[in-house]
């Protein structure tokens, strides 16, 4: 079994296949320890998946991970993890984006004990309105929702310990926030800074409308730390206000048409189904409060449903092999 496996998810990167595979190959048989790169093909449709193949070809410290289609990189990162097989995953992007000279950097954080080792882009060099200052101001909420304290949540470039990453879940755009999910669990997190380069070659992937999918996951991660185990409390902490304040408009309304004989349906019509919504919407979420606990059971069964599909799995001294979705 080798020691690090390195997780590289590609789209469409065959001008930085060859050239990432050759620095990754050197900076890690410098370190002399055993390792293995995996490759994911996030349903690439140039020249990727061909230069891929001919790289496992080669190398049988490569596995190649080829998926049926497009999936998204969070999907992809989770189908590499599921196919590492190392005791430390160290994940980066296959742009070039992420040195590869920084890889040391991250083993030497591991070797001292920490769980994940984040990358920190301290000097970015993108775009100051485009990308600069919307990325801190995210980050800066990200760490607040989450209770994380690190810089740069965006950044794939990150290291990890098995068992940690085989206790979080991966799908919508959920790898940005493994730190976090982690921290639930008790991870030890450190930050470390790394070189941000400039992409040399291919076209960027990111886009304006991945904030939005960002901030709805961001939503999410926040309800997951907070009311992971007890959605009840949550959901059921606002139907009983509801409820309460529903019932109390009832028991005024009551009062007027029985005590002091009032027209409530003349006087009050609006006020009471006021009362009638706010009665059925508090029980409404109760019920969703009360199936969220039943979730819950699903949430810790062992066996989950993969959020990509592969096509075949490359690796050397073995047939090319599809695998039945």
């Amino acid at each position: 079994m080798p020691r690090y496996s390195i997780v590289v998810p590609l789209h469409n990167e065959r001008e930085n296949v060859t050239d990432l595979y050759d620095r990754l190959k050197a900076v890690m048989e410098l370190n002399g320890e055993s390792f293995e790169i995996v490759l994911v093909d996030d349903g690439s449709t140039d020249r990727s998946f061909h230069l891929l193949r001919e790289i496992a070809a080669v190398d049988s410290r490569v596995t190649v991970v080829r998926l049926r289609r497009n999936f998204g990189q969070t999907s992809a990162l989770a189908a590499g993890f599921d196919h590492a097989r190392g005791e430390y995953i160290i994940a980066m992007d296959g742009d070039l984006q992420h040195d590869p000279a920084d890889i040391p950097i991250f083993l030497e954080k591991i070797a001292e004990g920490y769980d994940i080792v984040s990358g920190w882009r301290k000097e970015r060099i993108d775009n100051l309105w485009l990308r600069r200052i919307p990325s801190r101001c995210a980050n800066w909420l990200m760490a607040k929702l989450s209770g994380v304290d690190i810089h740069d949540f965006g950044t794939t470039f990150k290291a990890y310990r098995r068992d940690i990453l085989e206790q979080v879940p991966l799908y919508g755009e959920l790898h940005r926030f493994i730190p976090a999910l982690a921290s639930w669990h008790g991870a030890s997190i450190v930050e470390v800074p790394i070189r941000n380069v400039n992409r040399e070659r291919g076209v960027s992937h990111y886009g304006i409308s991945r904030t939005f999918r960002v901030f709805f996951d961001l939503i999410t991660i926040r309800f997951l730390l907070r009311y992971l185990s007890r959605p009840l409390h949550f959901f059921g902490t606002i139907g009983m206000l509801g409820i309460f304040a529903g019932m109390g408009l009832t028991c005024w309304l009551a009062i007027e048409k029985f005590i002091r004989h009032a027209s409530v349906m003349a006087t009050h019509g609006p006020l009471m189904i006021f009362a009638a919504v706010l009665l059925l919407a508090g029980l409404n979420l109760l019920a969703v409060g009360l199936l969220g606990e039943l979730q819950v059971r699903h949430y810790h069964e062992p066996t989950r449903r993969a959020p990509y599909s592969v096509d075949r799995v490359l690796r050397a001294h073995s047939e090319e092999q599809s695998v039945p979705e």
